[in-house]
């Protein structure tokens, strides 16, 4: 039987995928998802290492079938995707709802964002399920940004005596201590934007910050921008991701597309984004791409060496480009997401290579036009063509690897600063603490039976973690 196998998956290949397992009879018993498909495929090769309910299920296949993904998060969106529509028989934890974290706001005169585990049946006005629990906060983020909603629990709430930090830095309305007049109002806002209707809630904000500049109202303006900002990189993510249609990229096409385009001959292309917050922990990263997909092997990080420019996005594009060039891989395109500044830097800094530039509007995803390597500007391109869609990816999938980068280094700044003010945590308890949760954020908003989980920590350590961010005696 062993050799068998091996003959059903010989060709699977070292991407990103899903794979389906069959009986003798074409029923599907089994989904899985693979950042490696041939390495994920070979585990099962040795049945004795398998749990007993895969041993079974093992014993009666006799075809394995794959689908390959670019990513390893589109792999898990597609596997949850075929579970839901296919119900494989030996899909157990994932049928039921068990393993993926979801979002639920509570019935209460103050509704309660909540994060949790579990069967949908165990709670009302659920939300999701969530790929990971870092797309779960910030889709919460997103929701506190623009709602105010709480995430305290309600003994936290009644034994306030004035608002916590959220209500500080404009992520909480404050309803412990604040009297509120459109908290019911923000809860059906928070509804709409959870069933992915964003779209018409963004063209509001746009004509209400619009009014407020008019009218020189620029504190409310900023506001109505950052929901704005808030929401369009939400919808960028995808925020309901059980609603959400994958795009199954063909590679040769829309390069050999992208070719005709624009006129050239195409090996590689360098994707360029920034990230800062306020002018801190300034990034920047590179994705880059060719007719077989993402070369993950060329995906390129960089710290700003010039603290000079911090904040300054010209500049920093200036640095990290011209990095790249100098350091390799040899490129025939770069795209960098920005406007005729951006494009301009990058000519300047590369002026052997052609430069695309990708500017969006006040929506993103949607009002995005192109300046061609001649500085023409092209504005007419189909918003459902294969290519226009192409582009807006490739240019989604470096705003994702910069982003993630960002987070990470925001997240070892604040950690040294956070977490080592509390007593008895150590560099292991730290490390602990963020391969469990993923962030600092995630282990401030963690209610104590999620910390008493994570290995390592112990239940004194996670009480006094609790109370510190939740200023509770426990």
């Amino acid at each position: 039987m062993n050799i068998q196998f091996t003959d059903l998956i010989e060709n699977a290949p070292r991407s990103p995928g899903v794979y389906k397992m069959f009986d003798v009879n074409g029923t599907l018993l089994y989904v899985g998802k693979a950042k490696n498909l041939i390495n994920r495929l070979k585990q099962y090769i040795d049945t004795s290492k398998l749990e007993p309910h895969k041993q079974v299920m093992r014993s009666l296949v006799t075809r394995v079938e794959w689908e390959t993904v670019p990513t390893e998060s589109d792999a898990l969106l597609r596997e949850q995707e075929l579970i839901k529509t296919e119900k494989p028989k030996y899909n157990i934890m994932l049928t039921d709802g068990k393993m993926y974290p979801m979002l639920a706001l509570t019935n209460s005169e103050f509704p309660r964002l909540l994060k949790f585990r579990g069967k949908i049946s165990q709670r009302r006005d659920v939300y999701g399920p969530y790929p990971s629990v870092a797309a779960l906060n910030e889709t919460i983020k997103t929701i506190q940004k623009v709602c105010g909603l709480r995430t305290c629990t309600d003994s936290f709430m009644r034994n306030r005596s004035r608002p916590c930090l959220l209500y500080q830095i404009g992520r909480c309305s404050g309803p412990c201590c604040i009297p509120q007049t459109h908290y019911q109002e923000n809860v059906q806002l928070a509804r709409r934007i959870l069933t992915g209707d964003s779209e018409p809630i963004i063209a509001d904000l746009t004509k209400q910050m619009q009014s407020y500049s008019e009218k020189m109202d620029f504190e409310n303006a900023a506001v109505c921008r950052d929901k704005i900002t808030a929401l369009t990189q939400t919808s960028t993510r995808g925020i309901r991701i059980e609603s959400r249609e994958k795009t199954h990229i063909d590679w040769n096409k829309n390069v050999s597309e992208l070719e005709q385009w624009l006129g050239i001959k195409i090996e590689r292309v360098g994707v360029f984004d920034n990230s800062h917050l306020f002018s801190q922990n300034p990034v920047g990263a590179m994705i880059v791409f060719g007719h077989d997909g993402f070369i993950k092997s060329d995906y390129r990080h960089f710290k700003l060496q010039n603290r000079s420019i911090a904040g300054n996005d010209i500049g920093m594009m200036a640095e990290f480009v011209s990095r790249a060039v100098a350091r390799g891989p040899k490129l025939s395109l770069i795209i960098v997401d920005g406007g005729p500044a951006q494009w301009n830097i990058a000519h300047r800094v590369a002026p052997d290579i052609n430069i695309l530039g990708v500017t969006k509007g006040v929506v993103r995803n949607g009002d995005e036009h192109f300046i061609m390597p001649d500085g023409t500007v092209c504005d007419d391109m189909p918003k459902d063509s294969s290519l226009f869609l192409f582009l807006r990816a490739v240019r989604d999938e470096a705003h994702r690897f910069v982003i993630t980068y960002h987070r990470a280094t925001r997240a070892k700044q604040m950690t040294a600063s956070v977490l080592d003010d509390i007593d008895g945590i150590g560099a292991k308890r730290k490390q602990a603490l963020l391969q469990h949760f993923g962030s600092v954020r995630a282990i401030m908003d963690a209610d104590l039976n999620a910390l008493l989980h994570v290995n390592g920590l112990g239940k004194s350590a996670a009480k006094k973690i609790y109370a510190y961010f939740h200023s509770e005696m426990i």
